[in-house]
């Protein structure tokens, strides 16, 4: 069985109606930020500017320049000229930008989607404050500018659903400070952004928080093989007997195509309402128990015991089991979790559109099919191969 054209690849006649000025986008060489930048560039006639960490405008034209030809190929040259690259700094004081470039900026934007962020959860607190917090602070400024200008529409930050950090039971859209301690400094330093952004009265904001991000479901391509894909490469290699998890503990998962067209969508239609969106999986999360079995069943391997954590502690592992385990514990709490997201507002805005969320079981064959592939990151497939017609048979091996 083969994907079509029409399954596989992004609409690229429908274009919103109604969308005005440019639309500034943070993050766009990282996984959420290219999709996000295919579907402006696709699906709006929006011009975008787009900031990147680089030494020179030069260097930022040439890496958003690759981005382009990840996305579509022979296809890129159509979208170039609508993509202006500013080399910023999101650490640096007015973001590594002259004054006149900023001013330039805010007057031209009526949108601002900021996604650039350290996604590392092992980063000191403070490097990672210094990324997430003070360069969505410095971001803030920019948003500022452009309102005084009046023409900001809407200021949109991709958060995390993370930011619930330890709490049990369901976290609310509306949620945010709840007494929560947190498992890495990106969850709480994404939290401290939030607080930011909270706290400028008046400024047309939307937070967005996705979950474990994986590949598209269509196809399972990526370019970000970290939280998920750990365990899963695991599995794949055979490494583990048994795993420190709670067999029972929520796994949530959302594919890359949700999360852009949920994050596209929201960003023209609902964005500046001062509401917060969980992109979760919600009800249909998956869980530890369930991960293990459909990962060892696709690989053909025994399942590995799910053990608590403190009885694993207590158990005798081989070397080369216990080196793969601490070379993935940074990931460990997210098989842990005893909390759950409430994405009720989310679906109510999106379902009538189309855009729903699917249970991982149903896609996560594609993901490892691709991941095989692209030897887990080891040799990139580009996005628009993935997307051509008939690149790949779909799934390579059926979880029956």
């Amino acid at each position: 069985m083969t994907a079509s054209a029409t399954a596989m690849t992004p609409n690229t006649t429908d274009v919103t109606p109604g969308t005005t000025g440019d639309i500034l986008l943070t993050g766009t060489t990282g996984f959420v930020g290219m999709e996000l930048l295919a579907r402006y560039l696709q699906r709006s006639e929006r011009d975008v500017v787009t900031l990147v960490r680089a030494s020179s405008h030069e260097g930022a034209r040439s890496r958003v320049d690759a981005v382009l030809d990840n996305l579509f190929g022979d296809a890129a040259e159509e979208y170039r000229p609508r993509v202006r690259a500013l080399a910023a700094d999101m650490t640096a004081p007015g973001l590594g930008l002259t004054d006149s470039e900023r001013a330039e900026v805010a007057e031209r934007v009526t949108k601002i989607v900021h996604s650039a962020a350290s996604v590392s959860f092992t980063l000191p607190l403070e490097e990672a404050r210094a990324i997430n917090r003070e360069g969505t602070r410095r971001m803030l400024e920019l948003a500022e500018l452009a309102r005084a200008n009046g023409g900001l529409e809407c200021y949109a930050h991709i958060s995390t659903a993370f930011v619930a950090g330890d709490h049990p039971g369901s976290f609310a859209e509306c949620d945010h400070n709840v007494g929560q301690t947190f498992h890495n400094s990106y969850e709480q330093s994404k939290f401290e952004a939030e607080e930011l952004i909270r706290s400028h009265d008046g400024l047309p904001y939307t937070i967005l928080r996705p979950s474990i991000v994986v590949g598209d479901r269509n196809n399972g391509w990526t370019s970000a093989f970290n939280v998920l894909y750990w365990p899963l490469r695991a599995f794949a290699r055979g490494l583990f007997t048994a795993v420190p998890a709670i067999p029972s503990a929520p796994v949530d998962v959302v594919s890359i195509d949700y999360v852009a067209d949920a994050a596209y969508q929201l960003c023209e239609t609902s964005c500046g309402n001062g509401a917060t969106y969980h992109l979760t999986a919600g009800e249909h999360a998956s869980t530890i128990a369930e991960l293990a079995g459909l990962a060892s069943r696709y690989f053909r391997r025994p399942v590995p015991r799910v053990v608590p954590p403190a009885e694993f502690a207590t158990m005798t592992l081989g070397a080369a089991e216990r080196k793969a385990l601490e070379a993935g514990s940074e990931y460990f709490p997210y098989f842990c979790m005893e909390g759950s997201f409430d994405d009720r507002e989310t679906r109510k805005r999106l379902e009538p559109e189309g855009i729903t969320t699917a249970p991982l079981r149903d896609y996560v064959d594609r993901l490892l099919d691709f991941a095989t592939r692209a030897r887990w990151g080891k040799r990139p497939i580009a996005r628009a191969d993935a997307f051509a017609a008939d690149a790949y048979p779909l799934p390579l091996r059926a979880a029956s």
